[in-house]
């Protein structure tokens, strides 16, 4: 946008540093998480996830904005905790809970088990430390290699629309709302991504945040794969194009694709079918005639899940390269930010000079247990239940209790599944101590939301935080929607969607008006921030700290044997001698669990893709376990033994030649009674040729 470098010069107004860590963690026996399926436990990898942090600094003062994008389901409230502390006490007062927004991509496909509230556990096998610890370390790590690498930098903004990448999968919900309000919208959900391009003082590309509203579930809940989902794929896409010649995952070049208002948003884009008869269950219930609900399946555009995931990655990728091409619109102006702790279980609502209402302790309705047309729930519930079912209602009572009247009014007409706000054993089943936070970098503001919005409540959050701008003296803001940040709330829907019950509106556990008091929220942080008073916003309740004592069921590592007459890293299934392009390479050894390499090591990488280079007359690594063109399998056996398959999905393209697999793994070894040692191996394919 500038003519030469002088003016490039003259005008970086901010420091800008960039980073990106890994946060993967370990990739078997930990159920992922999203879903909420105790089935669909980790089996191997597909491709890593990273941690991605940006910071903007004014150079003539202290005032910094840090927003990461981390490729996890959602940053819970024990990450951010600890990630403060270590900040903290790396930084002192520089990185706060006010200028620090830490946001999960939404991901189904990556490890759980790093949260304190006790729902979360039932699904995760309690907490588990190694998740938590590579979570929490790969964030800070991101943030430390952009805290080094700050200079002097520009920001540009663009937006755009992105066509045939997304579904309102509760589109009946949505019709529940004003028709005077739906009649100012082209469509059911937000088609809108909106760049923020970043380039250093010599017009040197350092990277960009795209945010863009689209549930990352092209991988299904069939999925035992980690990976990074349809947005993983898209910053992996931007980040080889920009950092050429690097494996995925190296290069300085940082491109996250952070989420927004997505909760009812899918980019299973044919939309729902009965897996059982292939007939269309787009009806109120997203029920089957045989089957129920968990027969109803929403399709991606490709013929399996991986293949849905490149090309919805692939539309989201192409779209923000155009925008940041294109992107001219300069960020100037003063960094901000504003940040309160909030009771959500108490916060009273002005509607209006006469009528206040209340938000209410958290609660789960039935339709939760539904689930929606992206994964089935665990039970067999329909969406839109507003009738309790009795047994399911006494097996609650038993379990959880019977929901206090107080509670059951507050959240009419949702029937009360888990009445999780008055369950406190053995810590709080739910937040209520939720952050709301805004930054602003000039004419952006981020909104740093605790949860998934549905795409008419957060048209409502942008609308209102818009106009509190306007009327105090900051007019044209760009507000941006960044979703599941610090804290996991669930969903937020409108007070009229919360009327039908489907799975959006019994997950909005803080009832009927819990929008309205987000809107009301929000507008008092934009408004001191236009005013700038955000020292004076009054800080709210701390939120607790649990002592959480590693509380897992995941089985424990023990030692581990090949089989008689084999080592570990052996062959047992060896590769063809040659392969062309589009088909897939594959070799199976005896392996080891691959947990013991992840705490074993910070990063671990499982496999190598390496050619032959005649010149050299040595092996050259071409992929690694990032790439998303190698899968790496992990197969357990008994007593103490287990495979290890690595595929390379050979793409088009691929120089002709002659290439190896290898697998590289630790198998834990006793060396006494009460002692075992981990013992790192390697074992390679033969060599075959693509021709």
């Amino acid at each position: 946008p500038a003519g030469s470098t002088t003016d490039v010069a003259e005008a970086a107004r901010y420091l800008v540093g960039v980073g990106r860590a890994d946060c993967t963690g370990p990739v078997a026996q930990v159920p992922l998480m999203g879903y909420a399926n105790p089935e669909q436990v980790g089996g191997g990898l597909l491709s890593r996830l990273y941690s991605r942090a940006f910071i903007v600094a004014d150079p003539e003062d202290s005032k910094r904005v840090v927003f990461v994008s981390i490729d996890i389901g959602m940053v819970s409230q024990r990450v951010r905790l600890e990630v403060l502390m270590q900040l903290q006490s790396k930084y002192g007062g520089l990185y706060r809970q006010d200028n620090v927004i830490l946001s999960g991509t939404h991901t189904h496909s990556g490890p759980g088990g790093y949260f304190q509230y006790t729902l979360f556990w039932i699904t995760s096998k309690g907490l588990v430390k190694p998740v938590l610890n590579s979570i929490v370390n790969g964030i800070v790590k991101s943030i430390d290699i952009a805290h080094e690498n700050m200079k002097r930098g520009r920001l540009f903004i663009n937006r755009g629309t992105v066509e045939n990448s997304q579904i309102n999968r509760s589109p009946f919900s949505y019709l529940e709302n004003p028709a005077s309000e739906r009649s100012r919208y082209s469509s059911n959900t937000d088609k809108e991504m909106v760049v923020l391009k970043m380039v250093d003082e010599d017009g040197h590309e350092l990277g960009l945040i795209s945010w863009f509203a689209v549930h990352p579930v092209s991988m299904n809940n069939s999925n035992h794969l980690v990976n990074s989902d349809n947005v993983g794929y898209a910053s992996s896409l931007f980040e080889q194009e920009k950092n050429k010649g690097m494996l995925p995952g190296e290069g300085s070049f940082v491109a996250a694709f952070a989420s927004s208002n997505l909760g009812d948003v899918s980019p299973n884009t044919r939309g729902p079918f009965c897996a059982n008869t292939g007939e269309s269950c787009d009806n109120p219930q997203s029920s089957c005639p045989v089957g129920g609900a968990a027969m109803c399946r929403a399709k991606g555009p490709g013929k399996d899940m991986f293949e849905s995931t490149r090309i919805i990655g692939q539309n989201i990728y192409l779209k923000a390269k155009e925008l940041y091409d294109n992107a001219s619109q300069e960020l100037t102006g003063p960094l901000s930010s504003a940040h309160q702790w909030v009771n959500m279980s108490d916060v009273t609502v002005e509607l209006n000079a006469t009528h206040t209402v209340k938000t209410c302790k958290p609660a789960l309705g039935h339709s939760f247990a539904a689930g929606t047309i992206d994964g089935g729930g665990a039970f067999n519930f329909t969406q839109g239940s507003v009738e309790g079912d009795p047994f399911w209602d006494q097996i609650r009572d038993q379990l959880l209790g019977e929901p206090s009247n107080e509670t059951k009014a507050c959240h009419q007409p949702k029937p009360i599944l888990f009445n999780t706000g008055e369950m406190t054993w053995p810590h709080p089943w739910h937040p209520d101590i939720v952050d709301v936070q805004v930054a602003a970098i000039g004419s952006l503001a981020i909104l740093a939301v605790p949860g998934e919005f549905t795409t008419m409540s957060g048209r409502r959050l942008r609308e209102a935080v818009k106009s509190e701008f306007d009327s105090h003296g900051s007019p044209g803001m760009n507000v941006v929607i960044a979703g599941l940040c610090n804290v996991y709330t669930h969903y937020i829907t409108t007070y009229e969607e919360y009327q039908v019950q489907r799975y959006e509106a019994a997950s909005t556990i803080y009832g009927p008006h819990t929008l309205s008091a987000y809107i009301q929220l929000y507008r008092g942080l934009a408004k001191a921030i236009a005013l700038n008073t955000t020292q004076d916003l009054p800080r709210g309740p701390e939120p607790p700290l649990f002592n959480v004592t590693s509380v897992t069921l995941l089985p424990s590592l023990s030692a581990e044997k090949a089989p008689a007459g084999k080592a570990f890293g052996d062959v047992l299934e060896g590769v063809r001698a040659e392969y062309r392009e589009g088909e897939v390479a594959e070799v199976t050894f005896v392996g080891a669990n691959p947990r013991s390499s992840a705490e074993n090591a910070t990063v671990h990488n499982f496999l190598t893709v390496e050619r032959y280079s005649n010149i050299s007359s040595s092996w050259r690594v071409v992929l690694s376990d990032a790439s998303w063109d190698t899968r790496f399998y992990w197969s357990k056996g008994s007593r103490g033994q287990s495979n290890v398959t690595i595929e390379w999905h050979i793409p088009a393209g691929t120089e002709p030649g002659a290439y190896r697999l290898r697998y590289f793994g630790h198998y834990k070894k006793k060396v006494s009674f009460l002692n075992t040692i981990t013992v790192p191996f390697e074992g390679s394919s033969s060599a075959f040729q693509i021709t």
